[in-house]
Parts: structure tokens; sequence; C-alpha cells
């Protein structure tokens, strides 16, 4: 019975196209699955999110049997938001100015999401060189940066 697998997440977006694309590379059982997405109209920080919560829901339609999911990502948004859960649900996502938080509707589903599997986040440098060792993360980059010039 397998318990847990790690997820290595990427997004990024064209600021000028504000189109944007993400990825995420999934090990499963020594199986690596990769799930990729592009997006009109969007934000880094959205993308960045959309490839945590792509690769979560994926575990939860087709792995009953995980218990916990490793996320690396590079983006310093990403954890902070882990950080930052209680806070942002007492608040129920209203800013200090009283606007609703930015990206509110990804947040919520990761923090519903959350509530289902226990997840670890590990923030990782960006865009790092490849040493001996495989760095999924450096993965993940190359093919958001691919999808982005296909897109």
């Amino acid at each position: 019975m397998m318990n847990h697998v790690d997820i290595y997440t990427d997004g990024s977006c064209d600021t000028q196209t504000r189109r944007g694309a993400w990825v995420a590379i999934l090990l499963i059982n020594g199986e690596k699955v990769v799930l990729s997405g592009i997006a009109p109209d969007t934000t880094h920080n959205r993308m960045e999110l959309a490839a945590v919560i792509a690769g979560i829901t994926y575990i939860e339609k087709n792995f009953e049997d995980i218990q916990q999911l490793h996320i690396y990502t590079d983006s310093q948004y990403v954890t902070g938001l882990m950080l930052r859960r209680d806070k942002l649900i007492k608040t129920n996502f209203i800013t200090s100015k009283g606007t609703l938080l930015r990206n509110a509707d990804l947040i919520k589903k990761l923090y519903e999401l959350e509530t289902q599997i226990h997840l670890v986040f590990t923030k990782v440098k960006a865009h790092q060189k490849q040493g001996t060792a495989i760095n999924y993360n450096i993965d993940a980059d190359k093919l958001v940066r691919k999808l982005m010039r296909e897109s």
C-alpha cells in the first residue's frame, strides 16, 4: 500500500498577453505522471495555484489510499498561503481594504483539499541548473516554458 506521493509544480504567465501555463509532475509508485494546462487572462500566482490544485485533485480522484502529498514548489506565494490559512479564513478572504482577496476561489479550493489529505509543502529554488541528481522542479519549469512558447 502506497501512502504518499511527491508532486513537483510550476506555473507561469506572460504579463503582456496574460496567457499562462502550469505543470504538475507526480511521482506515483515509481511512475511519472505529467499534468499541464494553459489559461487565458490569468496571472502567475493563479498558474502556480492551478498546478498544485491539479496535482492534488488528480491523486484524490485516482488513488484513495494516499494519505500524504509532498508538494515541491518554487512559489513563495503558494507556501505563504499555507502559513496564512487561519488568518485568511478568519477574515473570510477579505483584505484590509475591504475587497475580496485575489485568487480567493483557488485559495479556498486549496484549503478545502487540505482538509481531505495531508499536504506537506517544500519551497525550492527556482530556475536551478540540472546537477547529477534528477530535479523534477527543473523539468516542470522547462515544460511550463515550452507550453508558454507553444501557446
